[in-house]
């Protein structure tokens, strides 16, 4: 790392490296390439780097676990019958709409879109979404803001719709809406919310489509006005429910108990 050979840089890059290496006397010459070659033998990338935070909810396995059975289609260890559902729920907040100051070009011979990187800021909103895990149905609506407001109209839209209006149970997975919980199953008492834990947005399969969405529909950002980014939302979200399956979520309860294992001898390791 660069703060142990006291260089200051948050990360190296090959021709950092390639400096660095030469500097120490390490080698006598080499090349780029070479370099760039031997670390991608030794599955060494220090030019990359990835996020991660330990579990601090003191109920994680607890919470990522009725999760997990969710998506295996159990609940209480009993399978979940046809009249149950399971939704994955959460908003996708302060999408921007942003005007370029000059018209965006199509791709032409050799050379890619090109989008004029000053813009006006036209506002923002936020798209929230319920996707039904094992059917594949995707709900959506765009609202000013995320407000106890917004997701209850969600929550109605979904719960008005067949198959959902005369299911047994829908189990609703989201992030930190305990204090809805109860309110929710007066008015729609076919509701029970599953809370992920917190800091694990990655257990929620909406946000999945989300990462879709930001990547097919907001990127790169040209929008005229607000009007303009939710039209298309609500298009693509209509046309992406045409051809869409279940995801195919392949993390378990024994991954968990693994993740679990390793995280709590790194603990360990840190604290001695």
């Amino acid at each position: 790392m660069p703060s142990r050979a006291d260089v200051p840089l948050a990360r190296f890059t090959i021709p950092e490296l390639h400096r660095e290496v030469l500097a120490r006397g390490l080698v006598a010459r080499i090349s780029g390439v070479t370099l760039w070659r031997w670390l991608s033998a030794d599955a060494l990338q220090p030019w990359r780097h990835r996020s991660w935070i330990f579990p601090r909810d003191p109920q994680f396995a607890e919470k990522a676990g009725r999760v997990l059975d969710l998506y295996a289609n159990t609940w209480d260890g009993t399978a979940l019958g046809p009249d149950e559902f399971v939704m994955s729920a959460d908003e996708k907040p302060s999408l921007q709409a942003r005007r370029r100051k000059q018209p965006t070009l199509a791709p032409g011979p050799a050379r890619p879109m090109r989008v004029e990187h000053e813009y006006f800021r036209t506002g923002a909103l936020t798209y929230l979404a319920a996707w039904d895990v094992h059917h594949a149905k995707l709900f959506g609506r765009c609202e000013p803001n995320t407000t106890m407001g917004a997701v209850d109209r969600l929550v109605e839209q979904v719960m008005t719709t067949e198959p959902y209006r005369s299911a047994r149970r829908v189990f609703w997975i989201v992030d930190n809406c305990e204090l809805a919980a109860a309110r929710l199953r007066a008015q729609w008492p076919a509701v029970t919310l599953v809370n992920t834990p917190v800091h694990a947005s990655w257990l929620n399969q909406v946000e999945i489509y989300f990462s879709i969405v930001q990547r097919k529909v907001v990127t790169p950002n040209d929008f005229a006005s607000l009007r303009e980014l939710e039209n298309r939302l609500l298009a693509f979200q209509q046309r992406y429910e045409q051809t869409a399956k279940p995801f195919q979520w392949t993390f378990t309860r024994a991954d968990l108990a693994d993740l679990l294992s390793k995280l709590k001898a790194k603990e360990m390791c840190r604290a001695a």
